[in-house]
């Protein structure tokens, strides 16, 4: 792809303001956005929104120091493409190709880098943002708007917009060399996290890449990787489904680009509720739409219409409600919520990403304790409303439960917090100090009304 100038960014820029401005008082201001990566729906917005059009793309790669300059709505898919041909990656790549690098700051992101490098956010140097104030400020962690770069991080856009990001990049192999490592016992999956986050090494081999998939806590698989090696690698956007091949092959090679979006051909696993991993439909649908934003715009138009749930109501089968979810938990309790989830809730398989802060830094909206470790649980789908409970349930509980262990859930899907506990565990003293400095009149829609409030 062709990097854009910065007299091209800056006329995007420009063009984003002057739609700001053009918002009238008391409007709901929002991205006009091609994609979203959000499961929560939201009231209709009532007027245009912000037009980002130019502001998709790479502004510059600079190999020698490691760093990029990205548009904020510059998707993972194209920022990959532009530093891939230098041997260089970003620190963390989402795992889904449509999130964009200001979506992921914003709204936070995590993938298997994330045991040694944490959140997207920790690795951006400096960002531009566009205020609530409709003003551009450049935000770093040592000047006058350091307040505001903290409080950035899980805000959704409610204290402003990135439009321009530096980010670090760090050396990626051409090929990625894998080790699938089953367990019997979820339990010692997680103790051989520990291992690896504190010597960085498994079995004496070094480890850059770690996550895993638990289909039951009797049966997981922790996978072990490395930047490097040579062998004929897998394909995973054809017939073959990358989750699958965990069952069966003790070691594994992709190239490094297949590697970093080895979970975006099905969507982890969820392109299976479209039919996508029966052998006749895959033959039949095009590799080339096989994808999470293509299955994505499936979802939305099924929230819209309905049309599968009111086919189940035909069949007589129950109303059911949507389980999508991704949490952190301290590394020391995540067995327990590993196992009251396998009886509580019927969903598997189950995503596990170790992570933890990069450095002692602590970020207001998001609390995690810096120097512990940490494991994301992701779990995506639907489960059945049982007779006498509500839709929401099961989400409550799984709230409940993540507090009641000390962990956080990640705000792109459905939450049912009041506002104390909302309050409580996304840092609200220090989002409303940089609230009320750097968006005054309150345009941009507050936080809890965006997520619990879906506004």
């Amino acid at each position: 792809m062709n990097p854009k100038g910065r007299p091209e960014h800056d006329r995007a820029v420009a063009v984003l303001r002057a739609s700001y401005e053009a918002v009238p008082d008391g409007s709901p201001v929002r991205l006009a956005k091609k994609t979203s990566n959000l499961f929560r729906p939201r009231s209709a917005a009532g007027s245009s929104g912000l037009d980002v059009s130019g502001l998709d793309g790479v502004i510059e790669v600079d190999p020698l120091a490691r760093t990029a300059d990205v548009q904020g709505m510059c998707t993972y898919e194209d920022l990959v493409d532009a530093t891939l041909p230098h041997g260089l990656m970003p620190l963390v790549v989402p795992q889904l190709r449509t999130i964009t690098l200001g979506g992921a700051v914003t709204g936070l992101g995590i993938e298997a880098t994330s045991w040694r490098h944490g959140l997207p956010h920790e690795s951006v140097i400096e960002l531009d943002i566009l205020t609530g104030a409709g003003e551009i400020v450049t935000a770093r962690p040592d000047n006058e708007h350091a307040e505001l770069f903290a409080a950035f991080p899980n805000s959704l856009g409610s204290l402003g917009y990135a439009t321009r990001l530096r980010i670090e990049l760090q050396p990626i192999a051409p090929q990625v060399t894998l080790r699938n490592i089953r367990f019997d016992d979820v339990e010692d999956l997680l103790e051989a996290v520990g291992e690896v986050m504190r010597t960085g090494q498994w079995d004496g081999v070094d480890v850059d890449v770690m996550d895993g998939v638990m289909f039951r806590p009797q049966e997981s698989y922790l996978v072990l990787g490395r930047f490097g090696g040579t062998g004929p690698a897998s394909d995973y956007t054809g017939q073959s489904i990358y989750y699958q091949s965990l069952r069966s092959k003790a070691t594994d090679h992709l190239t490094a680009y297949d590697y970093l979006w080895r979970w975006d051909t099905d969507w982890f696993w969820c392109s299976a509720a479209f039919g996508a991993q029966q052998l006749l439909v895959r033959r039949l649908w095009p590799s080339r739409l096989r994808r999470s934003d293509v299955y994505h715009r499936i979802v939305r138009l099924e929230n819209r219409y309905g049309v599968a749930a009111r086919i189940d109501r035909w069949r007589g089968n129950p109303d059911r409600e949507r389980v999508v979810q991704d949490v952190e938990l301290p590394l020391a309790l995540t067995g327990k919520f590993l196992h009251w989830f396998a009886e509580h809730v019927p969903m598997a398989p189950i995503w596990l990403c170790p992570l933890r802060l990069r450095s002692g830094t602590t970020w207001p909206l998001y609390p995690m304790h810096a120097g512990e470790p940490y494991v994301n649980v992701g779990f995506w789908g639907t489960v059945p409303i049982v007779p006498g409970a509500a839709d929401g349930d099961v989400n409550r509980a799984i709230e409940a439960k993540v507090s009641e262990l000390g962990g956080h859930k990640s705000l792109y899907s459905d939450a049912y917090y009041d506002r104390e506990t909302f309050d409580r565990l996304y840092g609200a003293a220090a989002y409303r100090a940089v609230k009320d400095r750097y968006d005054p009149e309150h345009r941009l829609t507050d936080l809890y009304d965006k997520v619990v409030g879906r506004r």
